[in-house]
C-alpha cells in the first residue's frame, strides 16, 4: 500500500494541467486547518475552494468500487474509514467557510475542470 501515491496522481495532475491552461492558479497539498492532519489536493485559498480528486478504489466509488475477495473484512473496514474521514473532512472545511468539491478519478478531465472553473468564477463574481 505504501507504493500507492496519495498525491500527484495521474487524474490529479491532468486536472491541474487543465486548470492551469484555463488560467486558474491554485495551491497543492494545502493544510487549511491548524492541528488537523488533512490536506487539500487543489486549493484556491483566497476563494476558500477545496478540490479533492478521489480514487475510485480508495474512496469507495459507488460506480466502480467492489469488495475484494481476499481479506474482504479488512478492505471493507478500510474503505468505510476512508469515506468517514472524507465526510468528516468535508464537514470541518465547510464549518471553516470552505466550499468543498469532491471529484472522482473516473470523471473526464474536462468535466472536472468545468466544475472547478464554474465554482471559482462564481466566487470571483461574488467578491
Amino acid at each position: 500500500m505504501q507504493a500507492n501515491k496519495s498525491r500527484d496522481t495521474g487524474p490529479e495532475m491532468a486536472l491541474r494541467r487543465e486548470l492551469f491552461r484555463r488560467g486558474l492558479r491554485y495551491r497543492v497539498g494545502l493544510a487549511p486547518l491548524p492541528g488537523i492532519r488533512r490536506t487539500i489536493d487543489i486549493a484556491f485559498p483566497g476563494k476558500k475552494i477545496a478540490v479533492m480528486v478521489d480514487g475510485c478504489f480508495w474512496h469507495g466509488c459507488p460506480e466502480h468500487w467492489t469488495l475484494s475477495k481476499h481479506h474482504s473484512e479488512y478492505w471493507e473496514n478500510k474503505i468505510r474509514e476512508n469515506t468517514q474521514r472524507d465526510t468528516s473532512t468535508n464537514e470541518m472545511l465547510s464549518k471553516a467557510g470552505w466550499h468543498v468539491i469532491r471529484l472522482w478519478e473516473h470523471e473526464s478531465v474536462t468535466t472536472m475542470a468545468d466544475t472547478v472553473e464554474r465554482a471559482v468564477r462564481q466566487k470571483t463574481q461574488q467578491s
